[in-house]
């Protein structure tokens, strides 16, 4: 693969959590970049468990949660986790983090607002430094900290992706894999960039997508509708967004009312049918194999550095050789039509 990719993926409750090396063993075979973890304790079993799993059963592939939040467990444990994580990857740990959303109103709480997230992440840079700060009203040091891991935000509004910008290593682009949305969302990240001096160079961005596949549309479409209806009940709340997407508020309110948050991921959840088709062909990519292809390669057009897919429940090993073997090479090759490359030399 010429591009740059990653996997997104949760361990399910009905899945053996023993088969997170399985799978994350044959993601770092197969070349991928970088595997995000869902962190959600209601609805996937325990993330950090997964995630030192697949540590001691890979070599080369970043690790990370996407995304932890600074609610549900304080950043002195969040901390000293992902420490551990990048002890046992031998220092491939990243760390992903958010505002908060199905695992902190899943526990009763509220998500972070961006003055709390911009102070976090200051939190994560001084404890990382492994010396004594004074922070959370006392002194504390993180005695197993050894380097500053990577700090990831996911973002999708406005705010956040400006704060990316400004003092993230790494931006998680979410919310749609519609390329006229994402430029939406990169120049944001742009404005971030400037305002603190930095250089495009000094952030990944990683553009985090579902993608289903399949001859039969009605069947793709199935596979990713409660992921959209998740999507579009995130959107409700938000006071800004690309005037074309303002077509879609009333569904917006239509799914905060019928979400269901245990069912966040689940291709079974009854929330599934709330969203329109359109709508879920904007936040996923949904098709045959070669509309897939397509779609892959205009999103490659943006101002990216890596693509995270959503591996989906199901024959999940098999969705991934597919992945590996045909979609994701596929993209690399010449677009239908195009001109052959002249690969002539003068003499």
């Amino acid at each position: 693969m010429n591009h740059r990719y990653g996997i997104s993926l949760g361990v399910s409750p009905r899945e053996p959590l023993t088969r997170a090396a399985e799978l994350a063993s044959a993601i770092d075979r197969d070349g991928f970049e970088a595997i995000w973890y869902v962190d959600f304790q209601l609805g996937m079993k325990d993330v950090y468990a997964a995630m030192y799993l697949a540590a001691e059963a890979t070599r080369t592939v970043q690790i990370g949660a996407a995304v932890t939040n600074l609610v549900t467990r304080h950043p002195t444990v969040t901390a000293n986790a992902t420490a551990a994580l990048d002890e046992l990857s031998s220092g491939r740990a990243l760390l992903g983090l958010g505002a908060g959303w199905s695992a902190v109103l899943g526990a009763g709480g509220r998500p972070s607002t961006l003055g709390e997230v911009r102070q976090g992440i200051s939190d994560f840079r001084q404890l990382f430094t492994g010396t004594e700060v004074d922070l959370f009203d006392t002194t504390v040091q993180l005695a197993t900290a050894v380097r500053q891991v990577p700090i990831y935000l996911a973002v999708s509004q406005p705010g956040m992706l400006r704060l990316a910008g400004e003092v993230c290593d790494g931006a998680i682009l979410m919310g749609a894999a519609d390329p006229e949305f994402c430029e939406w969302q990169l120049g944001y990240i742009h404005d971030g960039l400037e305002k603190s001096g930095r250089s495009r160079r000094e952030i990944t961005v990683d553009l985090m997508v579902t993608m289903s596949w399949s001859d039969d549309e009605e069947e793709a479409l199935d596979e990713v509708r409660a992921w959209a209806t998740s999507q579009a009940a995130t959107f409700h709340p938000w006071k800004q967004m690309p005037e074309a997407w303002e077509q879609y508020r009333p569904e917006f309110e239509k799914a905060a009312a019928t979400y269901h948050l245990v069912d966040h991921l689940s291709t079974r959840a009854d929330h599934r049918t709330i969203v329109s088709d359109e709508f879920t062909r904007s936040v996923a990519l949904v098709g045959t194999r070669d509309e897939c292809v397509g779609r892959l390669r205009q999103l490659w057009k943006l101002d990216i550095d890596r693509i995270t897919l959503a591996l989906l429940g199901g024959g999940r090993m098999e969705r991934l050789g597919v992945l590996t073997n045909d979609i994701l090479p596929a993209v690399d090759l010449p677009a239908a039509g195009s001109p052959e490359p002249d690969t002539r030399t003068d003499l």
